[in-house]
Formats: C-alpha cells, sequence, structure tokens
C-alpha cells in the first residue's frame, strides 16, 4: 500500500507515516524502482502498535519501545514495557495509600473536626496567644480549632521531634507560614492535617517522596472530604490505563508476530 493508504486507514497524514518511519517507530520500507515507499500488513500493524503504545505510555516510552525493536533490543523494549507497568503499580499503591489516610482522619475527630483555622493574617497574634495559654497550662493539649501551632507544639501533638518537621518541611510535605512579628513558622489547619497525614505514612513504611505526593493529592483536592470524591475519578483513570495497557501490548504481540518473533512456550 502508499503511504496515503496507511496514512488514511489511521486517521493520518502521509507526511506523518514517513516521519514516523524516519524516528524508527515504523520497520523501514521497501521501495519500488522509481523511489516509492511500499507500506504492507506489517507497517499496519506496526502503526498500530505505536499508536496503541502512546496512549498506554506517552510518546516517549512509545516511541523508545518502538525504535528498540527495529534495532533488534527485544529486552530493551520490554524492560521499557516493564517500567510503565511499574509506574501504575506504585500509582495505585499510592491511591490505597491515601484512601487509608483519608479514611483514617475522617475517623479520627482530633484529626477530622474543626480543622478551619483562620487565616493568619486576619489574627497575627495568634501564635503567641497560644504560647501564653500552654505556658499557663503546659499539660493542655494545643487546639486546632481557629488556632495556629508552632512548630515544637505540632511535633508536641503527634510526638515526633520539630526537627522531623522541619524535614517534612524540607522534603515539600509542609508549607507552613511565617508569623509577621517572629519569623517563626506557624502551622494552620491545613497544615496540621498533612502533618497528621504524613505522621500516618512514615508509620507505614512510606518515603518521603511518596508522601508528599500524597499530600499534595489532599492538598490540590481541597481537604480530605473533597478528596474521597476525588479519589473514584482517580481509580477510575488507573482502570481505563491498565485496560489500554493490555490494549497495547495485544497490539504489539500482533506485530512481533508478523515480524518473526517465537512466540513464547508457556507449557515448557
Amino acid at each position: 500500500m502508499r503511504p496515503s493508504d496507511l496514512a488514511r486507514a489511521h486517521g493520518l497524514s502521509a507526511q506523518a507515516v514517513r516521519n514516523y518511519e524516519r524516528d524508527g517507530f515504523l520497520p523501514p520500507a521497501e521501495r519500488t524502482a522509481s523511489g516509492y515507499r511500499i507500506y504492507t500488513e506489517v507497517h499496519a500493524a506496526a502503526l498500530d502498535a505505536y499508536r496503541a503504545l502512546v496512549a498506554a505510555y506517552g510518546h516517549a516510552t512509545g516511541g523508545r519501545i518502538m525504535t528498540a525493536l527495529h534495532r533488534g533490543g527485544l529486552d530493551d523494549a520490554l524492560t521499557a514495557i516493564d517500567r510503565g507497568h511499574g509506574q501504575l503499580l506504585r500509582d495505585r499503591e499510592t491511591l490505597d495509600a491515601v484512601r487509608k489516610a483519608v479514611h483514617h482522619l475522617t475517623a479520627r475527630p482530633d484529626a477530622a473536626r474543626g480543622l478551619e483555622a483562620r487565616d493568619l493574617a486576619a489574627r497575627p497574634g495568634a501564635a503567641r496567644d497560644l504560647a501564653a495559654d500552654l505556658a499557663a497550662d503546659p499539660s493542655a493539649e494545643p487546639a486546632v480549632h481557629g488556632a495556629v501551632l508552632s512548630i515544637g507544639e505540632l511535633a508536641h501533638r503527634l510526638g515526633v521531634t520539630p526537627a522531623t518537621v522541619r524535614n517534612w518541611e524540607g522534603a515539600g510535605i509542609l508549607t507552613p507560614a511565617r508569623d509577621q512579628a517572629t519569623g517563626h513558622r506557624v502551622f494552620r489547619a491545613d497544615d496540621v492535617r498533612d502533618a497528621e497525614l504524613a505522621h500516618l505514612l512514615r508509620r507505614g513504611g512510606y518515603p518521603l517522596d511518596h508522601i508528599a505526593t500524597v499530600v499534595l493529592q489532599v492538598r490540590s483536592a481541597g481537604g480530605t472530604a473533597s478528596l474521597a470524591d476525588a479519589l473514584d475519578g482517580w481509580q477510575r483513570r488507573l482502570t481505563a490505563q491498565g485496560l489500554t495497557m493490555l490494549d497495547a501490548a495485544a497490539r504489539l504481540g500482533h506485530y512481533l508476530g508478523l515480524t518473526g518473533h517465537p512466540r513464547p512456550d508457556l507449557g515448557s
């Protein structure tokens, strides 16, 4: 078939098909005596596979897989596929961690109720007022309702050291504001929520970069209540991606069969 025939069947331009061949996403085409390309069902299968891989893994990885195959690097192509599945698995684990964390937070009245702290700008002396209250009664547990906490108070609330809280800030997990008068860190309700979440996940053995991703999901959703609704959409996207990967695998397997790659003997 001509480039225009292959292009038309896939809703592409003939130039796009030629570009795919030039970039190694399609195998080289035979040429007529006058120099025109001749494409076959093998090229059509390669184009099907490439477009399915792009949908499943993105343009960069899809291109890497096809170019690896065409230079004889089957294991390199399979490694790229494995990395994509590994990332999907990590995304599923992250989703599971967020679900568990949200359930944990919403099941704890002290962590989920009354987390509507006033903005620091409206109460610039809130941190000093709270510190004075604690000085009068050192055994008092800092309340979160309408108040802000210092780094020491937050650390005490969680049972960690202030250095741990600073490490979480350095990893991007916490983003506390600064008291306008003293320059000290102050932690509002959302910060306390994020710290509770970080503490939970750390106890579960999650690394800081993983926790930062989870907390960002909570923060961007506007809190645990909003995130609970967003998680369903996240689950649907992961499921769709998994199914797209299965489709890509089927199309790639078909292409490899046409090019003479031996089929695995699963019985041996």
